[in-house]
């Protein structure tokens, strides 16, 4: 299934945090996103700011203004895309098995409380031996390639452009999930939450991203892309499974009502190996991509 949104479609389901973040603004300046746009409302939270930080507040508040301007203008030529696919599923040990097509996954090494599961996201999916299939969504988000062409001589709007367009390629995956969850697959048909509960992720199930804490490599867009084919919304990927545009998301849809994000954190020399056997690669292949997941004994061998 693929899915095209209009810019303005995904304004409201941008995630204000992130977007100030990546400019240097600590969260409480993502306020503004929040503020009516009237000149009173505004100066009101401007003034409940210390002394101090009211001159960092107004960039913060001409930064917004600056990029909603922009929303406004990519609108009237760009897109954003998503494709997605609800694929017949089981757990098998810490593998997916995906509509018969194997994804390896990490299992939690170390816990920081005793009495803590390691948790691997297989936990969350129905496993082979009961003989009952589930269901795991994939999906793949991005934005029009030419977005990052732009402003190429102007250094500050093209940031400006493509700090929009990860935040736009973020918003279509929580749009998609969203329709996914109430329409396609429909497991909550009811759902009714407000933009700011969706951000908080009060929903039920999870949308773990590759390259995050719970799906830390980056090489399974590979085994993503066999089951997508994200090239029909303009992806692309390189040697080392990076995707192009920049401004694209990937990842597993899970729908049970006791699926959490977690770290996979530190992972051992088993493990390691163990994952490279079911990723059919050697263990010296895959530890460019766990880098940040091996304990120093193992990135000093």
């Amino acid at each position: 299934m693929v899915l095209t949104y209009k810019i303005h479609e995904l304004t409201d389901y941008i995630n204000w945090i992130y977007f100030f973040h990546a400019w240097g603004f600590q969260p409480r300046f993502a306020g503004i996103a929040h503020i009516h746009g009237c000149d009173t409302c505004r100066a009101l939270w401007l003034r409940d700011f210390p002394d101090d930080d009211r001159p960092k507040a107004a960039e913060a508040m001409q930064l917004f203004k600056e990029a909603q301007r922009m929303l406004w203008q990519l609108d009237e030529k760009y897109r954003a895309y998503a494709t997605f696919r609800l694929c017949r599923a089981y757990a098998d040990g810490d593998n997916l098995l995906l509509d018969d097509t194997v994804f390896p996954l990490l299992r939690q090494q170390s816990v920081k409380q005793a009495g803590e599961p390691c948790l691997c996201l297989s936990d969350f999916v129905r496993p082979l031996s009961d003989g009952i299939p589930d269901t795991v969504g994939i999906f793949a988000t991005t934005v029009d390639n030419q977005l990052e062409q732009l402003y190429e001589n102007d250094p500050y709007r093209r940031m400006l452009v493509h700090t929009l367009a990860e935040r736009l390629a973020e918003a279509a995956a929580e749009r998609m999930h969203e329709q996914v969850r109430k329409e396609y697959w429909g497991y909550a048909k009811d759902e009714k939450l407000t933009i700011s509960q969706l951000l908080r992720e009060e929903f039920q199930g999870i949308r773990p991203a590759v390259g995050y804490p719970s799906l830390p490599d980056q090489s399974v867009n590979f085994v993503l892309d066999q089951l997508l084919d994200m090239s029909q919304i303009g992806i692309r990927l390189t040697e080392n499974g990076m995707m192009t545009p920049r401004a694209s998301v990937s990842g597993l849809m899970l729908a049970h009502p006791q699926a959490r994000y977690f770290s996979v954190g530190h992972i051992g020399e088993d493990q390691l190996n163990d994952y490279a056997m079911r990723r059919g690669k050697s263990p010296d292949e895959m530890r460019k991509f766990l880098s940040g997941n091996l304990t120093q004994s193992i990135t000093r061998s």
